[in-house]
């Protein structure tokens, strides 16, 4: 059923590979809210993923990416899932002039797979593989303030019935993670609650000026992401979503998960 509901802009936090084969409480929060998308209408997904940088944004625009398994060391049945979903050049094209009206350079690519960070929470979100996705890359030398800037040139597309969705993870530190080999279910180091919890804390009171400085002004920021890449698709929902301007959404929080003491796995919705 299509209508001309506004689709809400969404970031999820994708953590290990393994969310695919242990849902925990974060791939059923994704489904519901899946559930939600389609009965407002959702017609395609644009979505960046940190398992995608370049240079200049890029744009995928095959009709029908394949799953890539871009991760080592696995169990087998992690390497035998698939992912279906079609692209969608239309929309791919779409997205193209908006950065470019927007005076954003950009590229097309015809041939990138649907990476992790893509297809492990879509997955959830549309487990029938049966709404359109079109992946955007990363700049490689992107700050927040640039990432919002790609969310802000596509905001109208969801109108259009289009789902603008930054995957990645709101706390990313892989040498603890690796170096700990936690259980999945181990309580969450104090330093992951307090970055979290900052960040939410300044989603929800709307400061953009703190949020784009998070690195100097949040707690334990470079230890919760010692590189920037898993954080920065958050600023890719806030932009879409026109967060942190006079009257724009607040959060509305999906799930608050952690996972394997390290990975915080928020995910939430901006309207």
């Amino acid at each position: 059923m299509h209508t001309d509901a506004l689709i809400p802009a969404l970031f999820v936090s994708h953590g290990s590979p393994m969310l695919a084969l242990e849902p925990g409480q974060t791939g059923p929060a994704l489904t519901r809210h899946g559930e939600h998308l389609k009965a407002i209408g959702v017609q395609a997904v644009v979505v960046m993923s940190p398992h995608w940088m370049s240079d200049l944004p890029a744009v995928m625009t095959h009709p029908a990416p394949e799953t890539w398994h871009d991760f080592g060391g696995f169990p087998q049945e992690l390497y035998r899932l698939q992912y279906p979903a079609p692209g969608s050049p239309a929309l791919a094209e779409a997205v193209l002039q908006r950065l470019a009206q927007a005076g954003i350079a950009a590229v097309a690519d015809g041939r990138r797979p649907f990476d992790h960070g893509a297809w492990v929470p879509l997955g959830f979100l549309f487990p029938q593989a049966d709404v359109p996705v079109v992946q955007l890359s990363l700049p490689v030398h992107a700050g927040p303030a640039d990432v919002y800037a790609l969310g802000q040139a596509l905001r109208d597309l969801r109108g259009k019935g289009i789902l603008l969705m930054g995957s990645g993870s709101m706390t990313h530190n892989l040498q603890e993670f690796f170096g700990g080999r936690p259980e999945r279910e181990a309580p969450a180091a104090a330093y992951v609650s307090a970055f979290s919890r900052w960040v939410e804390g300044v989603l929800l009171a709307g400061d953009r000026d703190r949020l784009f400085d998070y690195r100097r002004q949040a707690p334990e920021a470079v230890r919760a992401h010692p590189t920037d890449e898993h954080f920065l698709p958050l600023f890719f929902a806030l932009g879409a979503a026109n967060w942190g301007v006079e009257g724009g959404p607040l959060p509305e929080y999906l799930v608050r998960e952690v996972s394997y003491r390290y990975l915080a796995m928020d995910a939430l919705s901006l309207q």
